[in-house]
């Protein structure tokens, strides 16, 4: 029996180490490689597009420059990989890309069965319809008999037969491998209506010839949590996402800006001294520099400030902040304590 003990002991501790070993892979990875690799989407305007000089832009690219702040102080270091809805998890669970930052929802069967551990979530959003204006519908549920453009391989399929399912409506869903022919088919009237995230449908409204002839229905089916994902058994490396993006919401809230940062380096407030590396070595903990947060701020700025250049109220998209404003705002965004 005590052998046995020990044996079991013994495959405990092996298993241990294995996962220590494998947590610091990532990083190490990273760091020897001399840039952060991210997976984003192929052209979602708002969230993961090229400015007419070519540089990537958008609320998803800026969580991976935030990233790359903190693994090496600089959020130019990352290089951007564009990435399918079939062949995303692909991608980052064959280590082709370090992080997946792409409009993803966390769900139960994701999470569970793809080897995939996901981040906090960076966007609330949920499922909705759009339709042409000239269509005269202002509800979802007179959709019933319409034709529905969608893209495979995401929650959305299942959504929407939900829905229709609960109303005892019937519909015929149009599915197109890439987003540029679902949004060609929807625009040319192939499909009645073309559903999808509520910020994704905004997304493609915004690019559309003219996009008042457009408007998202009010219904909102389906919870959609949209979350930065990464390799299972990597803890230290799923710490520093999931701390890039916390450090991002709580220096919101403490009114930490790209502007202001380097002033608040002289801040008598115990958090932020903490947050901007100005005491204790929180860093360290990570593997990281201990002005790691204060990198990401000097790069990217806060929450607020992504959210809003990339698809707040004065952008094309011109969503607000709703479920995605600070929790002290009457939203959903919070950051654990940083101490």
């Amino acid at each position: 029996m005590k052998q046995a003990l020990l044996s079991i002991c013994a495959a405990a501790l092996g298993l241990a180490m294995a996962g220590q070993a494998s947590a610091a892979g990532t990083l190490e990875t990273v760091k020897a490689r001399g840039k952060l690799i991210c997976g984003v989407s192929l052209t979602v305007p708002g969230f993961a597009a090229p400015d007419d000089k070519g540089r990537m832009q958008g609320f998803d690219v800026d969580i991976c420059r935030s990233i790359a702040a903190a693994v090496f102080g600089d959020g130019e270091k990352v290089e951007f990989v564009p990435t399918n809805i079939n062949t995303r998890f692909q991608a980052l669970q064959s280590g082709e890309i370090d992080v997946l930052s792409r409009q993803t929802t966390h769900t139960f069967s994701r999470d569970a069965s793809l080897g995939l551990d996901f981040g906090p979530t960076v966007f609330y959003d949920g499922q909705g319809l759009m339709v042409p204006k000239s269509l005269g519908v202002t509800s979802a549920k007179e959709l019933t008999e319409a034709a529905i453009c969608t893209l495979p391989g995401t929650t959305t399929a299942q959504n929407i037969s939900d829905f229709f399912a609960a109303i005892k409506g019937k519909f015929e869903l149009v599915v197109f491998e890439s987003p540029d022919e679902n949004r060609a088919a929807f625009y040319s009237g192939r499909c009645e209506a073309i559903t999808s995230d509520r910020s994704d449908l905004a997304s493609i409204r915004a690019v559309a010839n003219n996009p008042d002839d457009y408007i998202v229905l009010p219904e909102t089916i389906s919870k959609e949590p949209l979350a930065p994902a990464f390799r299972q058994n990597d803890s230290n490396w799923g710490d520093i996402v999931s701390w890039s993006v916390w450090l991002l919401m709580a220096a919101e809230e403490k009114g930490i800006t790209q502007a202001n940062v380097d002033e608040k380096l002289k801040s008598d407030d115990p958090d932020v001294q903490r947050m901007l590396g100005a005491t204790e070595e929180l860093g360290k903990m990570l593997g990281l520099d201990d002005k790691w947060g204060y990198n990401i701020i000097k790069s990217v700025g806060n929450y607020g400030e992504i959210f809003e250049r990339n698809v707040g109220e004065g952008t094309k998209l011109g969503l607000t902040r709703g479920p995605n404003a600070l929790w002290n705002a009457g939203g959903l965004i919070y950051s654990p304590p940083i101490r």
